[in-house]
């Protein structure tokens, strides 16, 4: 068993029907949610035509018993700047939200679920198989 953290992206896919998304969360032992990517779901829910379902039906998937929004602490900005500085002198930048997201994965020590390719240039993430 494992704890992974969703991106906004896997979210979606999941509620669009994607089947890998299931099985990897029904074999996690917990389902953490970055506080920033519950801010990217709500705005994508005030730009679209359903803001009170989309609401309601990410709602009942926070109350899941091994569903955990992680917020934002000191450590994750401790986390967010080590990673930004070290994709800085890199010179390869990741949009800003993803490094926090990633900053999250890294503070609780979780894999990350998600479709963006950019993510493989933070060190040390954790980034699950088959996405």
């Amino acid at each position: 068993m494992s704890r992974v953290l969703i991106d906004t992206n896997v979210y979606s896919a999941m509620m669009a029907g994607d089947g890998r998304v299931a099985d990897v969360l029904a074999g996690s032992e917990a389902v953490l949610l970055s506080s920033v990517v519950v801010g990217e779901l709500f705005d994508g829910f005030l730009n679209g035509r359903r803001n009170a379902e989309n609401r309601r039906i990410f709602q009942t998937f926070r109350e899941r018993p091994r569903t955990v929004v992680v917020p934002i602490t000191d450590l994750t900005a401790e986390w967010f700047a080590r990673i930004k500085h070290a994709l800085r002198r890199r010179g390869a930048p990741v949009p800003i939200n993803d490094v926090w997201i990633a900053a999250s994965c890294l503070e609780h020590g979780a894999t990350l679920l998600t479709l963006d390719s950019h993510f493989d240039r933070i060190d040390g993430l954790l980034l699950h198989p088959g996405f």
